[in-house]
């Protein structure tokens, strides 16, 4: 077997017309002859590196490189439900009265999945069995909305949003109503819905929403809604290689078999040359294996060990602190692990 070979199945997933190949990873000790395989920790040490692409207050990019698809997946899972960090969410519902098309268990479900922004860490979990809240383990939300015509819509409109008032249900008609003391606990504005445009239903002249929620302390692992993090995904890095030179009216046709960005025509001599630009922003849709003079002059594969993540929070808490979470977990499980290891030696 030629070392390109080799190379290539150690360290690329191929994407061809028909199929993908070395999706396996195969560098392990004595899989090939010639290569060191087995684990060193200071090879690992040098090829591992994590680089932040992009964060802002709710999302975050990085790159992972020098790891295992299982570790990478373990991460990702630890991300969207053993995260540690707990949040606050609505957890019970006394419906008073709906009168709208969304049935009572469907408005209820929506929302608890509304992210609460208030500091879990000043709140104590509520004690199973317990039916009645208390300042220190609920917050207390009140919805109460009617919808009704509008006296000053034109007559001849039929643009609902000027014919009625309050006919779509947000966020922010959600009102804090302070259990005990916790009015002198909480700043006003600093207990409420992380988004005030998220919404909830929409009514007609009539219909009327009229509810108290209520509000606990509670982690991923014990359901979605307490999760801070709202998607948790990666994908490998893409890689596209020219096998040969693409010229004049193929060139264009080429970029436009890609996503934006990903090929640039060049002017080269008078001559119009395709060149890869940024292979990162492409997502792999193949169309230019329909194109016959086209698909022999591209390799289309993916960095085997380049994972790139990308965390996007619920707004509870900032991505970074959820990332940072996410790896203390890892840690903990990892000395679990090894504490196991032990116990099994000693025995």
């Amino acid at each position: 077997m030629a070392a390109a070979g080799v190379e290539e199945m150690r360290s690329r997933v191929v994407l061809g017309e028909f199929g993908v190949r070395n999706v396996h990873t195969t560098d392990f000790p004595g899989n090939y002859s010639g290569y060191d395989d087995a684990w060193d920790q200071d090879r690992f040490e040098k090829n591992f590196r994590v680089d932040v692409v992009h964060m802002d207050e709710n999302s975050l990019e990085f790159d992972m490189v020098g790891i295992d698809a299982a570790i990478a997946n373990a991460f990702r899972r630890i991300l969207l439900a053993e995260v540690l960090v707990p949040t606050m969410a609505v957890e019970k519902v006394l419906v008073y009265n709906n009168t709208s098309i969304v049935q009572d268990e469907i408005l209820a479900h929506r929302l608890g999945l509304i992210p609460i922004h208030a500091d879990p860490r000043l709140f104590e979990y509520r004690n199973q069995g317990d039916e009645e809240g208390t300042e220190i383990d609920t917050l207390q939300f009140r919805l109460q909305v009617r919808c009704t015509r509008n006296p000053q819509a034109a007559k001849d409109s039929s643009d609902p949003n000027e014919l009625y008032v309050n006919h779509k249900v947000y966020t922010r008609h959600m009102t804090w109503v302070p259990l005990g003391n916790q009015a002198d606990l909480f700043p006003e504005g600093t207990i409420r819905p992380v988004h005030d445009d998220i919404l909830i239903a929409q009514l007609r002249p009539g219909q009327e929403i009229d509810l108290l929620m209520h509000c606990v302390k509670g982690i991923g692992k014990d359901h979605a809604k307490f999760s801070p993090v709202a998607t948790a995904s990666y994908r490998l890095l893409p890689d596209i290689t020219l096998l040969e030179p693409v010229e004049g009216e193929a060139a264009e046709e080429l970029s436009r078999c890609f996503s934006p960005g990903v090929i640039e025509v060049q002017e080269v001599q008078g001559k119009k040359m395709a060149r890869v630009v940024n292979p990162r922003l492409d997502t792999f849709s193949r169309e230019v294996f329909r194109h016959e003079k086209l698909k022999k002059a591209v390799r289309l594969a993916r960095v085997r060990d380049h994972y790139i993540f990308s965390v996007e929070s619920t707004g509870v808490l900032p991505p970074d602190v959820l990332v940072s979470e996410a790896i203390k977990v890892l840690m903990g499980k990892c000395r679990r692990f090894l504490d196991e290891l032990d116990a099994v030696q000693m025995d």
